[in-house]
């Protein structure tokens, strides 16, 4: 048997032992060190180069860190880049690194033999970010997070501590893109032990490191000894000691532990719980007052319809009638009575609250009247007298659209609702199969940028996210001065204009800004909450 596969079958047997013997009193004991919660999702992989949702991106903010972090605030703040400059006129960014970041303690590192405290491990320096970068970029990687460097011209390490990257072009959001986890470092020597194995045996820099991964059973992380991150006191993080994930797929069964005090946290708003845990006025029920807290606030998602303005078909086609589906409904009351108020109706343009050109403009509100009259309009322009549509969708927004199918059809418009699975939803919606489909944008990284480059015509779907196929010359025009406009104030002005062509010319149905929500138990302090519902559990802790 090789000798890379011995060690790894022995410190499998180790881990098995470990567990085995930790009898369930002990764990009981110091279930207040333990953070819970369940991902009804797969967790296909732990390699940051795949994070390309938030079920593997809330585990590898656990396991990882970058050049630079969000705070809930999205504030871009140090991580292991201490420091930086932009040097514009060159499009150049150069990162001053720590020199106290060590890797997780792993069996990869002793193959060079480094026995030194602490033990199996080293520090990281700009050769590491060189290495992490260029897995990115790897054809035999195949990372989803290739597109990132799109931007990237070159990027070097001066020395051991200075990490230099230049763009091609400049590109405002850069450092707001680098928060995400596709650019955090990762040590060669783990990746070239573990080989593919890399995603089930992930060794980052991160306040918890991986200890056991039952896939779609149980995955579990203990605290990092050596993390460099301190409080505002100077205590070391993290406070907990493990971070224990459970694999429930059914929602209801997620909420029915978490009544139970077995996970001490859910996230978001299911319809099979949402009344039981909810007032229709947005409250947590009394019962459930005792047991838990309710943190809401903004979260970067805008859930919309859009338009597939590549078809012939009349309808899609007409400005017209684009306009009068979007006055044809009550977004108030559809986010009050279908989303129990955990929403903002989406009366403004694209941009979502959170970030900057978010409501600078008026969009579409509830107008049956003008819905009335543009109807008209488009049967005398068309001639077409009895218009109809056809609404993609999947079970999940099923009840979203229906409400617009009968709000619509009493003004006269047949609606016909395809209900598919996710998969093919997505499918179809990326090769243009669709008239008119639902979908959210979640954003990439913190800036309107990324909501707007879905109306960009170069970004045409499958090879981009414009899957309306919208065409705009003056929209691209200003979409493109913008990338070259570091001070936000003055970018935000051309956000404004861009959003407010997307509003006029119709190519999608903005129905509602997301709100992120958590129900965590009593016992949890210091979770919190941000735009980008990103799980950060350094700072948390759990009382008895």
């Amino acid at each position: 048997m090789p000798l890379k596969n011995l060690i790894l079958r022995i410190s499998t047997y180790f881990v098995l032992f470990f567990l085995l013997s930790c009898g369930n009193n002990k764990e009981t004991e110091n279930d207040h060190l333990v953070f819970r919660y369940n991902e009804h999702g797969n967790i296909p992989t732990l390699d940051p180069a795949f994070a390309r949702n938030p079920q593997a991106i809330w585990p590898d903010n656990q396991l990882y860190n970058g050049l630079v972090q969000l705070d809930d605030s999205l504030n871009i703040i140090q991580d292991i880049a201490k420091s930086w400059s932009v040097n514009d006129s060159t499009n150049t960014y150069t990162f001053n690194l720590r020199n106290d970041v060590y890797f997780h303690q792993n069996i990869a590192f002793a193959q060079k033999g480094l026995h030194s405290p602490p033990r199996y491990t080293r520090k990281v320096d700009a050769s590491d970010f060189v290495y992490s970068f260029n897995r990115l970029t790897d054809e035999k990687v195949a990372s989803s997070g290739s597109w990132v460097m799109n931007y990237v011209e070159k990027y070097w390490a001066e020395n051991d501590s200075t990490f230099v990257i230049q763009l091609k072009q400049p590109f405002p959001a850069f450092l707001g893109l680098l928060t995400m986890r596709y650019c955090s470092v990762v040590p060669k020597e783990a990746v070239e032990f573990y080989g593919n194995e890399f995603r089930s045996n992930p060794v980052g820099t991160g306040p918890f490191q991986f200890k056991m991964w039952e896939e779609n059973v149980k995955l579990v992380f203990r605290k990092n000894p050596l993390y460099f991150e301190r409080d505002e006191n100077g205590n070391k993080l993290p406070y907990l000691d493990a971070v224990s994930i459970t694999f429930l797929p059914d929602k209801q069964s997620e909420f029915l532990q978490f009544a139970q005090g077995k996970l001490d946290f859910i996230s978001g708003l299911d319809g099979s719980y949402k009344d039981e845990l909810l007032t229709t006025h947005g409250k947590l029920q009394p019962k459930y007052e005792d047991l838990a807290y309710m943190i809401t606030g903004p979260y970067l998602n805008t859930e919309y319809l859009g338009f597939f303005l590549g078809t012939n078909t009349p309808e899609i086609q007409s400005k017209t009638l684009r306009q009068a589906i979007n006055y044809g409904f009550d977004r108030e009351k559809m986010v009050t009575y279908l989303r129990n108020g955990m929403g903002i109706p989406a009366t403004h343009g694209f941009i979502p609250k959170g970030l900057p050109g978010y409501a600078a403009i008026d969009g579409y509100t509830y107008q049956p009247e003008k819905a009335k009259q543009l109807i008209e309009k488009y049967k005398a322009e068309t001639g077409d007298q009895n218009p109809e549509i056809t609404i993609g969708t999947n079970s999940q927004y099923l009840d979203l659209c229906e409400y617009v199918q009968r709000e619509l059809e009493k003004l006269g418009i047949a609606v016909t609702i395809d209900v598919m699975p996710p998969s093919t939803l997505r499918q179809m919606k990326s090769s243009g199969e669709l008239d008119i489909f639902r979908a959210s944008w979640i954003a990439d990284y913190p800036d309107a940028e990324n909501y707007l480059s879905l109306f960009y015509s170069p970004n045409f779907a499958p090879d981009g996210p414009n899957y309306m196929h919208f065409r705009n010359t003056t929209f691209d025009s200003i979409y493109e001065k913008a990338l070259s406009i570091s001070e936000i104030e003055e970018r935000k002005l051309l956000y404004t204009k861009m959003d407010s062509i997307i509003v006029e010319e119709a190519p999608v149905v903005p129905l509602f800004y997301d709100m992120a929500v958590r129900f965590v138990n009593k016992k949890v302090s210091g979770l919190g909450i941000n735009p980008q519902n990103f799980l950060v559990l350094k700072h948390v802790k759990k009382s008895k």
